[in-house]
């Protein structure tokens, strides 16, 4: 079975119920560019973002006091 649709994954914070992302590795690995969404809208938009953006947020959040 194939799908159009990528395969997502929450954020290890998705857990406590806080706001959270999902991304799609597998597509970022086959296109390069890294989608992510809200964890709680999985129909709404779509950020697709370059690796070094993808990069750049995920260093920001984890440096951000939570």
């Amino acid at each position: 079975m194939t799908t159009d649709s990528p395969r997502w994954f929450k954020s290890s914070y998705s857990a406590n119920g806080g706001q959270c992302v999902e991304w799609a590795p597998m597509h970022a690995t086959t296109t390069g560019i890294v989608p992510v969404r809200d964890s709680k809208v999985s129909g709404g938009p779509v950020l697709m973002l370059s690796p070094s953006a993808w990069t750049g947020l995920v260093t920001l959040a984890r440096s951000a006091e939570l």
